[in-house]
């Protein structure tokens, strides 16, 4: 170690109090990487002319100010939010040099970025559709970057390519996906994304010649809706500056004369999605207010008689999700029911008063459900444990899916005239497995699975439950090796996101694999603002209540150091979007209960979110400030205004990129900016942002592997962890 320090001494340009500082620090015993985070962050770095900068750069305050129904709000780095100023540009690349100076000489990297390619480096596989005999999936070589689009005539049949990403950028930031297949598999509609972006540009393929149809779409953000089943064309949703709204194509037409459908003068706040029934006689329209579907509408149209836009569901203010089964309609819904139940109505006379409960409310959330096989298999969350249920189409129970884990469930795909299904099961030392199952015969088979490299035998899984702050009980997931010691100083982990009622259930992570192999505890709270336990569960954490998914975490952290299984110390969080804001808020009302934090792709100025990208849709779950009755539940916890200056904050890392287009990545920016200022103490505050990528899918590989060893070997730093 002391040859890094001596290393780093004539990279760094450093004051003598600084240098002096790390070295006793070391000769003290205190960890020598503790003392390289002195000597990084107390002297300037060098730029690319080879003269010293300030590490990290000081940041141009603005006087800006707003009136907030009386309230007046400074606003010092307003000017960050220009994405596109040659000064905000100027700032990123300043910030990005501190940042690699720093990250990039921290010990350990190179085991945590082999182990990290080991469990990402193999054959991997999503689970299938089947159209017309045909199996189409996605799947990544174990020496490849992106996922490539294939499929295989027959379930064993020889494997085809369709489309291959990696000649479309140098870097592989370009990626593919499925967005529709015609039911003859014959024709298909793929995505190309550029870096992270939630938009694509759609493309069409013929799978039989591989040949491109002459009618690529523009880069948007699409829904597609499926193909007509004489495929002259196909429905779709696109967003526009006005809101969502619904469309018809047909082949040969130029995309900007398409007609449209349904939407017109819907508020951006209402997301439109269209799907042709899998029988082609009917087109489905639901209309979702709000991200987590605070309310929907369901339309029908037939297709057949081209008949008039029909109303099934409307002005009621629940949540309805839509299936077509031949001349009925299936909906979920938490209409008079938190945990949710499943109905039924003809689709001749779908009015409320023919409506049928097929599958009545249970004290179980209902998540969502599909009809395959004949039959209707409903997917529920038991105390945060994914369970398959199957039904008759009246609603009589069949049995259930028995899975061989306590874990996950998703990708489920079938058709309602075949007993063949397909689902993924993951938890957290399980890689994603695909299942196939038989509904007539109650078999199950693996179809695929990747070998990644993991004894899941060496890990253990527990869930305990803790009081919040009002006493409510909430659940948490514990995951470490089998036989790890609590000694009360832990090298701790923990993350959550508590919102849109999205439920936290075990997944695979590689982050969290790294993390516990290395002696580490990784804990994940199921919050409230999530759908673990119904309506009731998600309402009690947005809104004027948000507080409550904040107190949940710090009450979770608090107990992990109250039952000795770690101290502030050793206790790192970490957040993505929604959960980033979870984290931001978490440092700035609790700062000393952390030793580290990762806010990633964050939400962090909550009166001024709304203004930017899509975040009109999510005003339904936070409000806005600029009613003034959600104002001040919105200023009361927004992490950018409620920085101290002279504060100990604990470490932070923000991440974020340029191609993040659902959460603009000025709040990373401004919020970087705001605690650099305000730090009190001798942690340091920075930006990790990429120029290219952002908060959607399609990372190449060697870019995750890239992003994560940067991220955990700041946390095993912050908290003391050597690096085996």
């Amino acid at each position: 170690m002391s040859n890094l320090l001596d290393e780093l001494a004539q990279d760094f340009p450093r004051a003598d109090f600084a240098a002096t500082r790390a070295m006793r620090a070391c000769r003290r015993m205190v960890p020598c990487f503790a003392a390289l985070l002195i000597l990084l962050t107390s002297g300037p770095a060098m730029n690319a002319q080879g003269t010293a900068q300030k590490c990290p750069p000081a940041t141009r305050m603005d006087s800006v100010a707003d009136d907030y129904h009386g309230t007046k709000i400074v606003d010092p780095y307003r000017w960050l939010e220009d994405q596109t100023s040659s000064e905000t540009r100027a700032w990123i690349d300043a910030q990005n040099k501190c940042t690699d100076a720093l990250l990039g000489k921290l010990p350990g990297k190179e085991a945590i970025a082999r182990r990290l390619g080991e469990l990402l480096r193999v054959d991997t596989i999503n689970g299938p559709q089947e159209r017309g005999g045909g199996y189409f999936y996605s799947k990544r070589a174990a020496g490849q970057d992106l996922f490539v689009l294939y499929m295989r005539h027959g379930l064993s049949g020889e494997e085809q390519t369709l489309v291959d990403p990696a000649p479309m950028s140098a870097d592989h930031t370009t990626s593919v996906n499925f967005e529709g297949i015609s039911r003859d598999g014959k024709l298909m509609a793929y995505g190309i994304r550029k870096g992270g972006e939630d938009e694509v540009s759609l493309h069409f393929l013929d799978t039989e010649t591989h040949k491109e149809l002459s009618d690529p779409f523009p880069r948007a953000r699409y829904g597609f809706g499926g193909f007509t089943h004489d495929e002259k064309g196909f429905f779709y949703s696109r967003f526009t500056q006005e809101g969502t709204r619904a469309y018809y194509h047909e082949f040969g037409r130029d995309p900007a004369q398409d007609p449209l459908i349904f939407g017109k003068g819907l508020p951006p706040s209402e997301l439109v999605s269209t799907r042709v029934s899998e029988d082609g006689r009917h087109l489905l329209i639901e209309v979702i207010e709000g991200s987590a579907c605070e309310k929907s509408e369901i339309f029908v149209k037939d297709l057949e008689k081209d008949g008039p836009i029909t109303p099934v569901v409307s002005k009621i203010p629940a949540c309805f999700n839509a299936e077509i089964v031949g001349d009925a309609i299936y909906m979920s819904t938490n209409y008079k029911a938190p945990f949710w139940r499943l109905i039924r109505a003809p689709l001749a006379n779908p009015a409320e008063s023919e409506w049928k409960e097929v599958v009545p409310e249970s004290d179980v959330r209902l998540e969502t459900f599909r009809a395959i096989g004949g039959k209707l298999v409903v997917q529920y969350t038991h105390n945060a444990v994914a369970e398959i249920k199957i039904f008759e189409p009246d609603g009589k129970a069949a049995g259930n899916v028995a899975l061989p884990e306590m874990g996950t469930v998703s990708q489920v795909e079938g058709h309602w005239e075949s007993s063949e299904m397909f689902y993924s099961l993951t938890s957290f030392a399980i890689p994603h497995t695909i299942y196939r199952y038989d509904l007539a015969k109650g078999t199950s088979e693996i179809w695929a699975k990747s070998n990644v490299p993991i004894e899941a035998a060496n890990f253990e899984v527990k869930q305990v439950w803790y009081e919040s702050k009002d006493k409510t009980r909430v659940p948490m997931f514990l995951f470490y090796k089998r036989g790890m010691a609590m000694d009360g100083a832990r090298p701790t982990l923990m993350t959550g996101y508590g919102g849109f009622d999205l439920s936290e259930t075990p997944q695979f992570s590689i982050d969290a694999v790294v993390w516990v192999e290395q002696g580490g505890l990784y804990a994940i709270p199921c919050l409230r603002g999530g759908g673990e336990f119904g309506e009731a569960w998600h309402r009690a954490g947005m809104l004027e209540k948000k507080q409550n998914v904040f107190d949940d975490f710090i009450g979770a952290g608090e107990w992990l150091v109250a039952n000795h299984y770690t101290n502030p110390k050793k206790l790192s969080i970490m957040g993505r979007s929604n959960g980033g804001l979870l984290v931001g808020a978490a440092l700035t009302q609790k700062p000393d209960l952390y030793a580290a934090v990762i806010c990633g792709y964050p939400l962090l100025d909550m009166l001024r979110y709304q203004n930017f990208l899509v975040a009109r849709f999510w005003v339904p779950e936070y409000g806005t400030a600029e009613n003034a009755d959600q104002f001040p539940f919105l200023y009361a916890y927004s992490p950018y205004q409620h920085v101290v200056d002279g504060r100990k904050y604990p470490a932070v890392l923000f991440v974020t990129g340029d191609s993040d287009t659902r959460v603009a990545p000025l709040h990373a920016r401004k919020m970087t900016a705001r605690l650099q200022a305000a730090q009190g103490g001798d942690k340091p505050i920075l930006l990790m942002y990429d120029t290219k990528l952002g908060h959607s899918e399609g990372r190449p590989v060697a870019k995750i592997v890239e992003e994560d060893t940067q991220s955990l070997s700041f946390l095993f730093a912050e908290l003391g962890v050597e690096v085996k």
